[in-house]
C-alpha cells in the first residue's frame, strides 16, 4: 500500500489522522513485511482511529471485531443459521438425511463473522480486532490460528485459505498481559500522549475554528492534569472535546469560572474533578 514512510505519514494526514514517525515507520513495516500491528496504550489516544485511516487511504473495507469478556469462536469466526436450516429440513421431510445434511451445511446456511470475513474474498480489508485484552485467553488461541496461516477450517465446508492478506490491526489497553506467543506474531506499537507540538496540531485539524492562542492554553492545561494523580487522566480524545466545547461557549481564553465549569468533559470521575479544581493553577501552566 505504501512505498515509504513519509507517504505513510502524508497520505494519513490526508484523512485527518496525524501520524507521529514512530506510527508511520511501524505502520510502514507492517504493511511491508505483511505482519499484524499490535497497537497498545491507554484508551483515547488513536490507536482505532489507526485502523480506520489506514482502511481509509488503501480504499480497503474495514473488518472490525470488537473483543469483549465471553466473546467466542461463533461470534468471532462464524456460526450456522439455525433458524434456516430448521426450516430447510421441515421443507425436505420426504428426503433422507444424508441429502439434506448435504445442503443444510453449505454456504447458503453460513454466517461469516469477522474473523472468516477477513480472509474471504479478494477485496482489500483492514481486519481491526479491537480492544483484544478484554478478550478470555482462549480466543488468543484462535487468533493465533488466523495470524498464522490465514485459514480457517469448518469441518462441513474444509479448509478455506485467503487469497488475499487482510492488513491486521491488534489494538489493546493493557487491561491484562497478552501472550507472548500472540506478541511474537505481531509488530509491536505503543501510542501513548502525544507531546505538546503533535497535540496542538491535532486540535487545531480536528476544530478548525479554534484560535492558536486557545489551542495551546488547551493543550497545555490537558497536559498539567495528565501530570496530577487521577483515577483516568484526560486522553487525546478528551481534549478534541474540551476545544470543540470551549468554541461552542464561545470561549476565546481560558479562566478559573471555564474550567471549573467544563471539567467534566476532561475528567470522568467526581474525585478527579474535585482534586484537579483544588490542584490546577492556571497561571502556572
Amino acid at each position: 500500500m505504501f512505498r515509504s514512510v513519509d507517504e505513510v505519514a502524508a497520505r494519513l494526514a490526508g484523512t485527518g489522522y496525524l501520524a507521529s514517525p514512530a506510527v508511520a515507520t511501524t505502520v510502514f513495516l507492517a504493511d511491508r513485511l505483511g505482519k499484524p500491528l499490535l497497537v497498545e496504550g491507554p484508551a483515547g489516544v488513536g490507536k482505532t482511529e489507526l485502523a480506520k485511516a489506514v482502511a481509509e487511504v488503501a480504499g480497503a473495507r474495514l473488518v472490525r471485531l470488537q473483543c469483549y469478556e465471553g466473546v467466542d469462536e461463533s461470534r468471532a469466526l462464524y456460526e450456522w443459521n439455525h433458524g434456516k436450516q430448521l426450516l430447510r429440513i421441515s421443507a425436505g421431510r420426504d428426503e433422507s438425511w444424508d441429502e439434506t445434511r448435504t445442503d443444510i451445511f453449505s454456504e447458503e446456511f453460513l454466517l461469516p463473522r469477522p474473523l472468516l470475513t477477513a480472509i474471504r474474498g479478494d477485496d482489500p480489508k483492514v481486519l481491526l480486532i479491537d480492544e483484544t485484552d478484554k478478550a478470555d485467553v482462549e480466543v488468543e488461541g484462535l487468533l493465533l490460528e488466523i495470524l498464522s496461516d490465514f485459514q480457517v477450517t469448518v469441518p462441513e465446508l474444509g479448509t478455506i485459505t485467503a487469497t488475499r492478506r487482510p492488513f491486521v490491526v491488534l489494538t489493546s489497553n493493557a487491561s491484562r498481559e497478552l501472550s507472548e506467543a500472540l506478541r511474537r506474531r505481531c509488530l509491536f506499537l505503543h501510542i501513548g500522549f502525544p507531546d505538546e507540538e503533535l497535540e496542538r496540531r491535532i486540535v487545531r485539524l480536528k476544530v478548525p475554528g479554534l484560535g492558536a492562542a486557545l489551542a495551546e492554553s488547551v493543550v497545555r492545561v490537558v497536559g498539567a492534569l495528565r501530570e496530577m494523580e487521577l483515577r483516568k487522566v484526560p486522553s487525546v480524545a478528551e481534549t478534541i472535546d474540551w476545544a470543540r466545547t470551549l468554541l461552542a461557549l464561545g470561549a476565546d481564553t481560558l479562566d478559573e469560572t471555564v474550567v471549573r465549569d467544563t471539567l467534566g468533559v476532561l475528567l470522568k470521575h467526581q474525585d478527579d474533578i474535585l482534586r484537579a479544581a483544588a490542584k490546577l493553577d492556571l497561571d502556572a501552566v
